[in-house]
């Protein structure tokens, strides 16, 4: 069914998605995270996620988390470094209910200080929790260094010194800088008709003050390429190498979301865990992840292995990113690359709630929807020489930085 847009005259945007399914699922996500903050004070963003659930004008901590719960619905959000989204599925007749709930803790919220001083206590043992799991804090700490020097430059928790400093003020000042309703977007998926979405939409959101978005765009500076070796308490070591990729404004982004697919992507028949992990058994985990932001792109490879067997696998990824370099993919072999990132697409459009984000996303991004028939297009048009074109540049020598680490001697 095809979606519907609205937009209210304080600037906000509603994406509502038909669907026959007795689940709704909804979202509201606004256009800042973690890159949006101040130096000094990382961390911001993704505190007021957790901020948001502890107390309102109109209702306390407890009565937030049961409004949905209470009703056999979830409710939950996330920061990302470009996003912060809340959403929540539940049953059909729960609608107004929980766009009522999305309005209150976005737009009045209390950030009581003793609930602050608690949530923080909670986020440094989030931040501990990373040191236990050195796969995950490897590619926070990867990107930090291939953005050092920038808003992507920074973990999305934040720093302990400077989660500890932030103040209500700071959070009041964020929100006023960076919570506007034209950088917003509510996206419904389910069985409804237009004119009650837009009914209820207009009663919760159409008097929610409106005022300019507070950001200025960064000058993005490509960095050098480093190579870092650091100790780590651990028994296995883990590996990063990689560097920038493409926006999602650039062209070339759908060739290399391609190559990372069939390279080191979703699946185990990918190029990288059938040469290595299955064919030499030297690599316990391996597998390459391309992400997007609005200015740039970060494509990396991730391994895991015995310490003593790393440098023959490195050997191993550096010979088959040469490959790519130098010798174009058959027209076969791309086809069949096509096909199967076609089909995982498709079959990821089966989960309605990544669905509806996604599109909200897309509102955001393009001021549209971007429908799958587009998005196949695209993949068809990649060519053989675009392939090797991309591999030429994004995996250049000059442009891979790599962060192991390493046991303890």
């Amino acid at each position: 069914m095809d979606q519907k847009i609205f937009q209210l005259d304080n600037g906000l945007r509603v994406l509502f998605r038909p669907d026959k399914s007795a689940i709704t699922h909804a979202c509201l996500l606004v256009d800042v995270g973690s890159r949006h903050e101040q130096l000094g004070k990382f961390g911001t963003a993704h505190f007021i996620e957790h901020l948001l659930f502890k107390r309102t004008e109109r209702r306390s901590t407890n009565q937030i988390l049961n409004r949905l719960e209470a009703v056999g619905g979830d409710l939950n959000a996330y920061t990302t470094k470009e996003y912060t989204c809340i959403h929540a599925s539940f049953l059909n007749p729960y609608l107004d209910r929980a766009l009522d709930l999305f309005e209150d803790i976005i737009f009045h919220s209390q950030y009581p200080t003793d609930e602050m001083e608690k949530e923080k206590g909670v986020i440094l043992d989030e931040m501990a929790s990373y040191l236990d799991s050195p796969e995950d804090a490897i590619m926070d700490d990867f990107e930090d260094l291939v953005f050092a020097g920038s808003g992507l430059g920074h973990n999305i928790l934040g720093l302990e010194a400077d989660l500890n400093s932030i103040q209500q003020a700071d959070i009041k000042q964020f929100i006023k800088q960076h919570y506007a309703t034209s950088k917003m977007v509510v996206a419904i998926s389910g069985n409804y008709s237009e004119k009650k979405v837009l009914a209820i939409v207009h009663k919760l959101f159409s008097e929610v003050e409106s005022y300019p978005w507070d950001h200025v765009a960064e000058d993005f500076v490509k960095p050098l390429s480093q190579q870092i070796e650091l100790e780590r308490p651990i028994n296995q070591a883990h590996y990063v190498l990689g560097g920038q990729g493409y926006s999602i404004y650039d062209q070339r982004k759908t060739g290399l979301l391609l190559l990372n697919n069939f390279l080191g992507g979703y699946g185990m028949a990918s190029i990288l865990n059938l040469n290595i992990r299955e064919k030499y058994g030297i690599a316990y985990t391996i597998e390459s992840n391309y992400s997007l932001y609005a200015d740039t792109g970060l494509f990396s490879i991730y391994l895991g292995t015995d310490e003593e067997k790393l440098d023959r696998a490195l050997k191993l990824v550096h010979k088959e990113l040469r490959k790519l370099r130098e010798q174009p993919v058959s027209v076969n072999f791309l086809q069949k690359a096509k096909n199967k990132f076609k089909g995982q697409i498709a079959l990821a459009e089966e989960n309605r709630m990544s669905l509806i984000i996604a599109e909200a996303k897309n509102i955001l991004d393009y001021d549209r929807v971007v429908t799958l028939s587009e998005v196949f297009e695209k993949i068809d048009q990649v060519s053989v020489q675009e392939i090797q074109d991309i591999a030429n540049d994004v995996f250049a020598p000059s442009n891979l930085s790599s962060l192991a680490f390493v046991p303890e001697d």
